[in-house]
């Protein structure tokens, strides 16, 4: 039935929606003020320093599980990152045949792993925090920490489509649950806690410090954030971040890219094209991920443990095709950054490698593989934006576009990034963030802008995590007499 007081409230006080601003203004006071709980900012600290590790951990475990997997048994070495690796392009296959049975037996291995010991650990780790934050925060088992960190490592060391960010994410919001049923915190508290243990363990393991501590704040809802938690998420993600940095170095993944920014005004027609583009690939993405996982749910008579390996055969055969989709993809988009590169591949294939990542993580999570969503859809809008500035240098004389199109694909790649998934997560400011962080120029915020708003209005509601909610109104517990 519904509450006529809390719907005369939210037509009062809440301007969000899909035309006006994130933030919904309430009629009383926060309940939390800083230091009025300062314990839990206090608490943030070692939430974060165990995010750090977790991410050192599962960084070791997936470099681990690549070189074991894919380099030893399968004969190929992917791609690395600048920050990660040196910036080293990917080998040949010197076992083509042996690249699916790899990929299935990760899926094997993986899907035995989750579905014996922890089958909540199974899909997108972020997803499972945002449900776990939102009906109890307390509820995350410390088993399920260590089956996600094993069971993703696998998937992703043995090239199946997955992000490290959502396994990261579900460590550190276990290890933050573990202690607030210790200490026996309140529930809002509890809420507080997890949250930031869920954006420090992003923060850490994509050095962002700034933009994983707002995207762990804005991911919980699609209209609104959890302003309360922005304090705790920042000490978390900068202690995580800290401890991270130190051993691994603080060297953005994507290496250090200056003076990205548009060059002139006539290229924004272009991002204003990338961003219709981005909308519609970010519906594709949800689309064909949460229906792939509907599919994968029906097959009763096969069982949940061999699923993963079976979308391993088909996800390791795409790979011998569009090798960029094994794995993270993070080297991929590494290359991608220089303009020999994009421009020495064939233009069919460099507009397949975004669709190759979509169909291969719905795949390899959508079966229930273990690993995350966000790192793929990063690298979904990075390959996007590539292919965009490929397809515009292609037409750039017929179309007399001589001066306006940049000479590197950067400021593409990193306005695919923001558009695309800013658009299906809902996390638009957070990805900005981060973009300008892995850049360090904010240059390429008022492109990243441009193309976001379209995209947006383009992907509608649709969110790639469906435990999100509209506002914090929505939450049963949330009682607004208090």
């Amino acid at each position: 039935m519904s509450n006529p007081f809390r719907s005369d409230r939210i037509a009062r006080f809440s301007l969000a929606g899909r035309l006006g601003t994130r933030f919904t203004f309430r009629d009383r006071p926060p309940r939390h003020r800083y230091g009025g709980d300062a314990h839990i900012l206090w608490l943030s600290v070692p939430i974060g320093v165990v995010a750090g590790l977790g991410a050192l951990t599962f960084t070791a475990a997936i470099q681990w599980g690549t070189h074991f997997f894919l380099t030893h048994l399968g004969g190929y070495t992917p791609a690395t990152t600048l920050g990660e690796g040196g910036g080293h392009p990917a080998s040949v296959f010197l076992r083509p045949w042996a690249i699916p049975l790899v990929v299935a037996l990760g899926g094997l291995l993986a899907g035995f792993i989750v579905f014996k010991f922890a089958p909540e650990a199974e899909g997108h780790g972020t997803d499972a925090a945002i449900n776990a934050i939102h009906e109890d925060p307390t509820s995350i088992r410390a088993r399920v920490v260590f089956v996600k960190l094993i069971a993703s490592a696998i998937t992703i060391g043995s090239g199946g489509s997955g992000g490290r960010e959502g396994p990261t994410a579900q460590i550190s919001a276990g290890a933050a649950s573990f202690l607030a049923r210790r200490m026996r915190l309140p529930l809002e508290q509890a809420r507080l806690l997890v949250t930031a243990g869920m954006a420090s363990g992003i923060a850490s393991i994509f050095r962002a410090p700034l933009g994983g501590a707002l995207l762990g704040v804005e991911l919980l809802y699609t209209d609104d954030l959890e302003a309360d938690a922005l304090m705790p998420s920042l000490v978390a993600s900068v202690s995580g971040f800290l401890v991270y940095g130190t051993v691994i170095g603080f060297q953005p993944v994507f290496g250090t890219h200056m003076a990205v920014g548009f060059g002139t005004a006539a290229q924004f027609p272009l991002f204003a094209l990338l961003g219709v583009a981005a909308g519609y690939v970010a519906r594709m993405y949800a689309a064909t991920f949460y229906g792939t996982a509907r599919r994968f749910a029906a097959m009763r008579r096969i069982p949940d443990w061999l699923r993963p390996a079976l979308a391993g055969l088909v996800v390791g055969a795409i790979g011998l095709v569009i090798p960029g989709v094994l794995g993270t993809g993070y080297g991929t988009v590494s290359q991608m950054f220089s303009a020999k590169y994009v421009m020495s591949l064939p233009l069919l294939i460099v507009v397949l490698v975004p669709l190759g990542k979509i169909v291969a993580t719905s795949l390899s999570i959508g079966s229930g593989g273990s690993g995350g969503v966000f790192g793929p859809g990063m690298v979904i809008g990075a390959t996007l934006g590539a292919a965009v500035w490929r397809v515009a240098e292609s037409i750039e004389a017929p179309f007399h576009l001589e001066g306006t199109l940049s000479a590197s694909p950067d400021i593409f790649i990193f306005v695919g990034m923001v558009a695309v998934f800013g658009a299906i997560a809902h996390a638009p400011l957070a990805m900005m963030l981060m973009v300008a962080e892995m850049t360090g120029d904010l240059g390429v915020v008022p492109p990243a802008m441009l193309a976001l708003a379209i995209a947006s209005l383009i992907a509608g509601e649709r969110s790639i995590y469906r435990s999100q909610l509209s506002t914090r109104f929505d939450r049963v517990d949330d009682d607004p007499g208090l």
